[in-house]
């Protein structure tokens, strides 16, 4: 190939292609788990994180929800991709090894945000939340009906491989996927280039700036005990019986089980099974959505 601008622009056109489609391509599930939120500077505060605020009968005044009860900060963080195709590869019409990698770079990118959050969620028995304990934790402070702190899990412990059941139909998440820029393809192939004019070398690549954190913890449970009926039994009505400050129900629905593919098999047992190990009615068959991810194992 004869190296000018239109070719080289035209090759510029054919990698982001094959970038673009792996990137598209791609099935993630971090959309599930994490709330995306848009960031416009190096770090975002999430002082809201904790309330949970209700309609009451209007007597008086009304009562303002503040929002900065607790002091929690994401601070965005830079990554990149880059790829070298060699001077000589291209007058040589020695591409065809490039589409293929050019699409591995945009299944990577996709495949990003699925890496942080599930990442994050791995980390969550050793991580502090916005309450500064561990986001799966046995002693969470909530306030009970008599405004005495009394302490709340999320947890039952373990030492095996975690399972995760979550609440995943509520506006807020879990975890918090917190993007500053997306990811942007880019070319370094002009003849002055130092990369290209010093080691024969054009370059592409691809940076973003995001990061992760934990949202609320009331809305998942983790677990490392053995994934089977009793367990999950149990993290479900720990669940479902938790309440907010003040002793009010918080009206948690567990709508996901979220494993490693280790425990898929367990886990279909659970949901999918007209009948349990024993013979009886599989009687929490269809009660959540299973979720099997790669990034967990």
């Amino acid at each position: 190939m004869i190296i000018n601008g239109n070719n080289l622009r035209s090759l510029f056109v054919g990698f982001k292609a094959s970038f673009q489609g792996g990137l598209d391509g791609t099935v993630t599930h971090y959309q599930h788990v994490a709330m995306t939120v848009p960031s416009s500077n190096r770090e975002e505060d999430y002082g809201w994180l904790g309330k949970f605020p209700r309609m009451r009968e209007w007597l008086g005044d009304r009562v303002v929800h503040g929002v900065s009860a607790h002091g929690y900060t994401i601070k965005n963080k830079p990554f990149e991709l880059t790829i070298g195709v060699g001077k000589e590869d291209i007058e040589d019409d020695n591409l065809g090894i490039y589409a293929p990698l050019f699409k591995g770079m945009g299944e990577s990118v996709a495949a990003h945000p699925d890496e942080l959050v599930f990442d994050q969620v791995k980390a969550g028995f050793s991580t502090p939340c916005y309450d500064k304990q561990y986001f799966f934790d046995t002693d969470h402070p909530v306030l009970d009906a008599n405004g005495q702190v009394i302490s709340v899990a999320n947890t039952d412990g373990g030492s095996g491989t975690p399972w995760f059941l979550m609440d995943l139909s509520r506006s807020v998440k879990p975890v918090i996927y917190q993007e500053r820029k997306k990811p942007s393809f880019v070319p370094k192939d002009k003849e002055t280039d130092d990369n290209v004019f010093d080691r024969k070398e054009y370059v592409y690549g691809v940076d973003s700036r995001d990061n992760v954190g934990f949202g609320l913890w009331q809305l998942a449970w983790g677990s490392k005990q053995t994934l089977d009926k009793a367990h999950y039994k149990a993290a479900r009505e720990a669940m479902m019986g938790m309440k907010g400050d003040h002793g009010r129900p918080l009206g948690i629905r567990p709508t996901h089980l979220v494993v490693p593919p280790a425990l898929e098999g367990a886990a279909l047992e659970i949901l999918n099974a007209e009948r349990d190990a024993a013979g009886a009615t599989n009687v929490y068959k269809g009660t959540a959505e299973l979720i099997v991810c790669p990034w967990l194992a």
